[in-house]
Order: structure tokens, then sequence, then C-alpha cells
């Protein structure tokens, strides 16, 4: 059997949530949502989450592989309780080329009884450019159907300014790289502090990702954010 088959496949995919805290929550041990993370076929090259969307890019099957994805990230969530908010990655180009996501998503919400207003869609990109005018549709769909939108990875890579003005998201989630070691360098700490500032005429809340230190959740709340993952 070729790999995209079995990616496709029922089952196949596993799914891992990581909580993303709220240091301004009454308990934050409480998570303000829980991201879900995709690992592909065990035993595969395709495991590893960034090899199975190359290859599902490569394969011009990225919009159908989101779809795959979704379906087993909404199969994991039953499994949460019903008051906490789930976060799904979605690529920008699936969201842009798409047209009938919105419409599955709701579907696959509807059956499983799981309300959209629960849902965080992370945007993610890693692709060439792609259509502008479908991408708006579809962010628009999203924040029709009551869901949250996050820019994922800002900072790096086509998570820029563009996409912060595209996205204008609720959530601005500030790459590791920019976080590990901020509290030893006075230049990641400066745009810790920038990105933080930036996200309040946005009305959104800023995450920083891959907080594995006391260190670097200190300089990250110095800096003004509240919201952790790592």
């Amino acid at each position: 059997r070729f790999l995209i088959d079995r990616i496709l496949e029922r089952g196949s995919l596993s799914v891992h949530f990581q909580p993303v805290l709220d240091m301004l929550g009454a308990s934050p041990l409480q998570p303000h949502y829980l991201e879900a993370l995709i690992r592909g076929p065990r035993g595969t090259i395709a495991e590893t989450p960034t090899i199975l969307f190359e290859y599902a890019r490569k394969k011009n099957k990225e919009a159908l592989v989101d779809r795959t994805c979704v379906e087993a990230i909404l199969d994991a969530s039953l499994r949460v309780p019903a008051n906490v908010r789930i976060g799904i990655n979605v690529h920008a180009s699936s969201l842009a080329m798409d047209e009938g996501f919105i419409e599955f998503l709701e579907a696959s919400l509807e059956a499983r009884r799981i309300s959209p207003l629960r849902l965080v869609v992370e945007i993610v990109e890693h692709a060439p450019p792609w259509d502008v005018e479908g991408f708006r549709n579809g962010l628009a769909g999203l924040r029709a159907i009551g869901a949250r939108i996050a820019l994922d990875d800002i900072g790096l890579g086509h998570s820029n300014y563009m996409m912060i003005l595209e996205c204008r998201p609720d959530y601005f989630k500030i790459d590791r790289y920019f976080v590990h070691d901020s509290a030893n360098d006075f230049y990641r700490k400066a745009v810790l502090a920038s990105v933080a500032e930036l996200g309040g005429p946005f009305g959104a809340r800023v995450v920083a990702e891959g907080v594995e230190t006391a260190a670097d959740l200190r300089t990250a709340r110095e800096a003004g954010i509240s919201l952790f993952q790592g």
C-alpha cells in the first residue's frame, strides 16, 4: 500500500493534547485550551508531524490530510471534558483552497455533538503564496460558526505581519525560538515585549510556546504575556 493511503485510513493517526495554561486564570492548572498534536502512522517516516505534512504537500493531498486530522482530533476530543476548548491546526492553504472545509467541519462537530464555540483554529502555513480571497472567506466562515482564530509560529516563515493582518487572530502564538533562553537574551526579551504589545490593539491574547524553564516563564510574564505552552 502507498503511505498516503495509510495516512488517510481511519484510526491511523494518533492525537496528543498539550495544554495552554492561563496564569491570569483562577487556577493556572486549568488549561485555557488544549492544542491537539497529530502523529502519523506508527513506525513510518510520516510518524513525525513535519514529515507527515511535507509528504502530504508533495502529494498534493494537504487539504485531505487536514480533514483526516480534524476527524481524528474530534474523535479524541470526546474524551476531553466538555468545558475545555480544543485547538486544531489547519493549513492556510487548505482553508483557502478547500471550499467545502467549513461545511465539513460543521458536520463533523455536529455528528459528535461538539460545540464549535469550543474550537480554537490554529492557522499554520509553510507553503508558497495561496489564494488570499479564498483564505479570507475561510476565516469568515470559521468566525461565523463561533470558532476562535490563533496564528501559530509568529515570527517564523509565513507567520509574519501580513498574516497577522489577514487573520486578525484572537491569539498570537510566539514561536519557541524567541522564548527559549529569553531570560538570558536581551533581544529575545525585546521581541517578546513587542509581540505582547502588538496583541493589544488586535484584542488578542499572546501565547508563549516552548516554555521549559522557570526563568523563561518569568521573562515572558514580565513582557506582558499570560498564556503559556511547553
